[in-house]
């Protein structure tokens, strides 16, 4: 079977995992007198120290430790060296799920979608979400993707009532494994009284975070071994036609290259993509320190803590949020994503690169932000002929689409008047860095815009260099909006 957590006793499981909650609850004490610059010390230790640590199972390790650390209040250096044995972030949580609708499948899929829904006191989302996900999705999509669903709410008459919905209207792909929907054992979870009133949230709001992070975390820890990817998605979203497709060539043309997080929509914990090898690291990050702060500002740290700097999105965004109330006290909640599109199949995949540019830089605007999905822009000073921007691909690349905008709406003069797009090859390597020695011109920018169709119609050789080269000097400054490519194949290799 692809996926099983460990399984043995429940009453052990149980009672192994209240022992880890009580030892963490001990040191919560501790923390409470920490300092902030202190806890980040902390958490970036236990990233980083993972590194080197072997594969193993968390909650199944020294018991004999763990009492000692009930007995003795830990120093500080105790208090390391147990978050540490505590932390392997490698292996599953030895969690004994209730299978409330469907079972894994032998096969591993391409993608899993995890949702994890709560009893709302306004408002229910979720049957229009799973709904959303299926028709959104073609028949050759569906066989690769599997959508789970967490019932976190203890209310077990809501969760029943509620799983006889989904098992109505979603029989068929429940059948075929396309649907399974869990639930985590109230036993399982910390205590949830007298946590940290960080950032002055009141007390039941931050229940109400912390224990969405353990949701989550036990979603994440079922999800570990269903698929290749995994995307995280709140009970109240819309997808865009086709997003699995989409999906798929933005993964492709990155491959090769490092992330962590991938991101199809700009809020909350919608359209977040994940490797699903990284999932145990993931849960056990969010269990680790649930009562500190939200779980979409704990997905930032984690990002950062495994080297991924800078966020990586994409437009147009692949899902939108569409509930209109929270499901923290059924608040109002309607924020939307304004770069979501309906029909966005034709997402850019810019692949990774290097960018280089002698036109002189206006404060922290640098060239990387012309490429990057998110909401910046290159900005440098007035540029003369024969000043370029060029990206070097890490991989040679068939490039089906270019367009690339220049200006803003505030600054509509600073575009480029005078310019040319081009593609090369023939890398090679130079005192300024990397540039191809061999050139084409697709065309010229019209009103500070260009857009060139059938780019591998048009070019024989797989691309190396995509380079704007100004062929007039201007007054005004040049603002680079956005460069937007989209690939055909795989990099060549």
């Amino acid at each position: 079977m692809a996926h099983r957590i460990r399984s043995g006793n429940l009453s052990e499981s149980v009672h192994g995992m209240r022992l880890v909650w009580k030892s963490l609850d001990k040191m919560r004490c501790l923390r409470k007198r920490s300092t902030i610059p202190f806890l980040g010390f902390l958490i970036t230790f236990l990233l980083f120290l993972n590194l080197y640590i072997e594969d193993g199972y968390v909650l199944e390790g020294d018991k004999r430790q763990l009492r000692e650390t009930l007995v003795h209040p830990p120093s500080s250096e105790r208090y390391v060296h147990t978050f540490r044995d505590l932390s392997n972030f490698s292996g599953t949580i030895n969690v004994t799920y209730r299978y409330l609708a469907g079972t894994p499948l032998n096969r591993k899929k391409y993608l899993t979608i995890g949702l994890s829904s709560v009893k709302r006191k306004r408002g229910n989302y979720l049957l229009e979400t799973i709904k959303s996900i299926f028709d959104q999705s073609s028949y050759e999509e569906l066989k690769e993707i599997v959508v789970v669903v967490h019932l976190a709410d203890f209310d077990l008459v809501w969760c029943e009532n509620l799983v006889q919905e989904i098992t109505r209207k979603f029989a068929h792909h429940i059948i075929a494994g396309r649907l399974l929907v869990i639930q985590a054992p109230e036993d399982y979870y910390p205590s949830l009284d007298g946590l940290k009133r960080n950032y002055n949230d009141p007390e039941d709001r931050v229940r109400f975070r912390s224990k969405q992070n353990v949701d989550y975390a036990f979603l994440l820890n079922f999800c570990t071994n269903l698929s290749h990817f995994y995307m995280m998605l709140e009970d109240d979203v819309r997808c865009s036609r086709n997003f699995l497709t989409a999906l798929k060539k933005v993964i492709t043309s990155r491959e090769g290259s490092y992330w962590v997080m991938l991101e199809f929509s700009k809020l909350g914990y919608i359209g977040k993509l994940y490797h699903s090898k990284d999932l145990p690291r993931l849960a056990h990050f969010l269990l680790m320190f649930y009562q500190e702060m939200p779980c979409d500002w704990l997905l930032i740290h984690f990002r950062g803590l495994l080297a991924q700097k800078d966020v990586i999105r994409f437009k147009p965004s692949l899902f939108q949020h569409m509930g209109y109330y929270s499901s923290y006290k059924g608040a109002e909640n309607k924020l939307k994503d304004d770069d979501f599109e309906e029909d966005s199949i034709d997402i850019p995949d810019n692949p990774p690169a290097s960018l280089y540019t002698n036109i002189n830089v206006f404060e922290n605007y640098d060239a990387t932000k012309a490429y990057s999905s998110v909401d910046e822009y290159f900005w440098g000073k007035p540029p003369a002929t024969g000043d370029f921007f060029v990206i070097v691909f890490n991989k040679s690349t068939k490039i089906s689409k270019i367009k690339i905008a220049t200006g803003s709406d505030d600054r509509q003069n600073d575009i480029l008047h005078h310019g040319a797009l081009e593609v090369g090859e023939k890398l090679v390597g130079t005192k300024k860095g990397k540039q191809c020695s061999s050139y084409i011109t697709l065309g010229e920018f019209k009103n500070g815009n260009i857009e060139v169709q059938d780019v591998d119609h048009k070019i024989a050789f797989d691309i190396e260099c995509v380079r704007i080269v100004v062929t007039a000097s201007q007054k005004e400054w040049l603002i680079i909006r956005s460069i937007s490519l989209w690939t055909t194949q795989p990099p060549s290799q």
